[in-house]
């Protein structure tokens, strides 16, 4: 009887020392039904956020870029022509004939002319760079810009201005904005000419952040050098005794 007694407590407690080596095995199991995620990676879950800030060395070292916006990498001069007098039509009573004649040319008249024949020179930008340095809260920018002269079919040997503007913005606010009067020798009209220009005054403020927009290119609005100011002419007031 004591025999089967102490089998019936082994054979007990062995199997509650299973179920508990079980259990182990299921809270320590990946797929287990004990397993709550605890400490387990979510591959579908968002990678925590960057930090916005931006380190000091990053900024120091921080020199924008420089652009050349549409419709200012090509600067071409034309030739003034000579506009033809219309010539008159004369009648002859055949009012088809005279319509078909006159229709002919007006047409003639407004079909624009062939510009190539009349163009000087075509200038183009074909590279911009630039260096930045920093001191006393200021940035001191030098804008480099790379491109060639090739001359037309009215060209003649000598030296040609072409305007070229700098800027420096930020946002909508202007920081620095300058138009240089850039002279080039070109003495053989049958290759072209290249040419760099340099901008070492450029100087802002310190930026804050990498949010500068620097621009380069030709400005055909911009006034030629042989523009004068218009003198204004102020009239005497009448002398009073």
């Amino acid at each position: 009887m004591a025999f089967r007694t102490s089998s019936g407590r082994f054979l007990a407690g062995l199997a509650l020392t299973g179920f508990m080596l079980a259990a182990a095995g299921c809270q320590s199991g990946d797929n287990g039904i004990l397993n709550l995620g605890f400490g387990k990676k979510d591959p579908t879950a968002p990678p925590p956020a960057q930090d916005p800030k931006i380190l000091a060395s990053q900024l120091n070292a921080y020199c924008p870029r420089v652009t050349v916006r549409d419709g200012t990498a090509f600067f071409n001069t034309y030739a003034n022509e000579v506009k033809k007098a219309k010539p008159k039509l004369k009648k002859t009573g055949d009012a088809a004939a005279d319509a078909a004649a006159q229709a002919a040319a007006d047409a003639a008249a407004a079909t624009p002319p062939d510009d190539s024949a009349r163009i000087i020179y075509q200038a183009s930008i074909s590279d911009v760079t630039r260096d930045c340095s920093r001191a006393d809260g200021q940035l001191t920018m030098k804008i480099a810009v790379a491109g060639k002269i090739v001359p037309g079919a009215k060209f003649t040997p000598g030296t040609i201005t072409m305007p070229i503007r700098t800027a420096v913005m930020h946002g909508t606010d202007v920081l620095y904005s300058q138009i240089h009067q850039y002279q080039v020798q070109v003495t053989d009209p049958s290759v072209a000419t290249q040419f760099v220009f340099t901008d070492s005054n450029v100087v802002v403020p310190a930026p804050t952040a990498q949010d500068y927009q620097v621009y380069a290119g030709y400005d055909e609005t911009a006034p030629k050098a042989t523009d004068k100011p218009k003198k204004t002419h102020r009239k005497r007031a009448a002398a009073t005794n």
